[in-house]
């Protein structure tokens, strides 16, 4: 073994390639095996590497590539001469120490299935806990500013066009300042319009924005019909489930991608998850929007059932089975119906809005508007 140690091998017939790992230039040189591998270049200084410090690098077939520890990273030695080759494998006890073992490739995927439960884990509920807790919190001025961002956005999917008639806008005002004030709300940062749109909507976004599309005007017949929709997106405005809902999707969004960073097989069953935990998330929210139109309407001796009327004839019946429920982000019309009929009580309040002032909310958007 003593003569192994100190006896160098034969010239190699093929010439070994060295890069220092400082510039690209390609060394030819040759090696000397004593108590540590020699690498010489003629008319440099001899570089030497311990054989505890080689490890093998991947190459193509019929290349020995190494690198070593105590060398720059990128520096690469190529033997070609298969002799030499087999002499170095020898001396170098430590060569595939960096190799992925069987077991180390088990404790690989043991941990990235352990950190893809945790990240599931975090998004069933610490990110929904996370967003009750925060949603609340968020100042005034920075609520505004992403409803003033959500707004420019709603627009450009809408149309630019709010509804300007004078006696209208008094009369939408009158029937929003009747739901805030019987429901508690500061109407000090509260601002409502309609927009000039054909779809039968309603949406509130951060920082007390209403907004009621033409659509949904249209077809209510009473005011009752759309004062239970604007209670309803009060509602979302008192519960700041806007910020709730921006929360709990960012820190989502956030965690699926510093885990996986793009969409792969893995995080499928992630956003699988997400989905089913965030449609009942909005479930939860919408009933309890619900809940504060049936409190609102009844505090203004109201009944909420005109509201779920006017769903019921936008939408017509939803029911069925299976998936497509479980994944339905809001109740289904039906249910809210057979709900708000249930909350059914004789009237006795004052009409909110006169016949005249009906009219003049139905013309707001004057009659060549769509």
């Amino acid at each position: 073994m003593s003569e192994l140690s100190t006896e160098a091998p034969a010239q190699s017939v093929k010439p070994t390639i060295f890069f220092d790992g400082v510039s690209s230039r390609k060394r030819q040189v040759t090696l000397t095996l004593g108590d540590a591998l020699e690498i010489v270049e003629e008319g440099a200084t001899p570089i030497r590497w311990a054989y505890a410090d080689i490890r093998r690098a991947d190459g193509p077939p019929g290349i020995l590539r190494l690198a070593s520890t105590s060398a720059p990273p990128l520096a690469r030695l190529e033997i070609r001469d298969a002799e030499v080759a087999a002499d170095v494998v020898v001396r170098c006890t430590r060569l595939d120490e960096h190799q992925t073992t069987r077991g180390g490739v088990a404790r690989i995927v043991g941990w990235s299935v352990a950190a893809a439960v945790s990240i599931v884990c975090v998004v069933l509920f610490g990110v929904p806990l996370a967003a009750d807790r925060l949603a609340p919190l968020v100042p005034k001025p920075v609520e505004r500013r992403i409803g003033d961002a959500a707004e420019v956005q709603m627009k450009t999917i809408f149309g630019r066009s709010v509804c300007e008639d004078p006696a209208g806008k008094a009369a939408f005002t009158k029937l929003v300042n009747r739901l805030r004030d019987a429901a508690g709300l500061d109407g000090d940062s509260m601002t409502a319009g309609v927009m000039s749109t054909p779809v039968p909507n309603a949406f509130a976004l951060p920082g007390g924005k209403v907004f009621v599309l033409k659509g949904l005007l249209d077809k209510a017949e009473t005011p009752d019909e759309l004062a239970g929709i604007l209670a309803h997106e009060l509602g979302h405005l008192k519960h700041h489930d806007n910020m709730r809902g921006l929360i709990y999707n960012g820190g989502t969004s956030f965690l699926i991608g510093l885990l996986f960073g793009d969409v792969t097989g893995s995080s499928a069953v992630i956003f699988a998850s997400r989905s089913l935990v965030e449609a009942s998330y909005s479930r939860e929210a919408e009933t309890a929007a619900d809940t504060f139109a049936i409190e609102t309407m009844h505090a203004l001796g109201r009944s909420p059932k005109p509201a779920a009327e006017l769903m019921f004839r936008i939408t017509g019946k939803e029911g069925g089975s299976g998936l497509t429920n479980i994944l339905a982000s809001h109740p289904l019309t039906e249910d809210r119906l057979a709900r708000m009929t249930k909350e059914d009580r004789p009237v006795s309040g004052p009409p909110l809005l006169t016949d005249k002032e009906w009219q003049a909310l139905k013309g707001i958007c004057g009659s060549g508007k769509v």
